[in-house]
C-alpha cells in the first residue's frame, strides 16, 4: 500500500493525515525545501492558497458556487487549491507540532458547549 494511504477495513485506502505529513516532508526533503518550511512561510503560504481558492468563487451567484463541482475544469480546481490548502497546513502543523485532527475535535468539543443547541 502506498505510503500515505491506510487500510480502512472495506479497502478504500483512504489516505492517513499522518502518513501524508510524511510523504509531503520527504517530498521536502529530497528537494532541500525544508529551509523554507518556517511556521511564517507555511502560515502564508496557506493564505495565498485559500485565496486561490477563494478567487475560483468570488464571482459567483450562491446558485453557481453550489454547482461548481459539476463542471469538471472548476472541479479539478476546486480539488487542486483544496489540496494545496491542506498541504501547505499539514507541513504547518508538523512543524508546530500540532495534532490537526485532536485540534479539530478539541475546537469542535468547545463549540459545542459554547453554541449548545436550544
Amino acid at each position: 500500500m502506498d505510503e500515505g494511504r491506510r487500510a480502512t477495513g472495506d479497502d478504500s485506502g483512504a489516505p492517513d493525515v499522518a502518513g501524508l505529513q510524511r510523504r509531503l516532508a520527504e517530498f521536502a526533503r529530497a528537494r532541500d525545501w525544508g529551509q523554507y518550511h518556517t511556521p511564517k512561510n507555511l502560515v502564508t503560504a496557506i493564505g495565498v492558497e485559500a485565496a486561490e481558492l477563494a478567487e475560483i468563487f468570488q464571482w459567483l451567484t450562491p446558485e453557481q458556487s453550489a454547482r461548481v463541482m459539476d463542471e469538471e475544469e472548476s472541479a479539478h480546481r476546486v480539488r487542486d487549491e483544496v489540496a494545496d490548502v491542506l498541504a501547505y497546513l499539514l507541513q504547518l502543523c508538523e512543524v508546530l507540532g500540532v495534532d490537526a485532527l485532536a485540534a479539530l475535535s478539541d475546537k469542535i468539543d468547545r463549540n459545542e458547549k459554547r453554541f449548545p443547541v436550544t
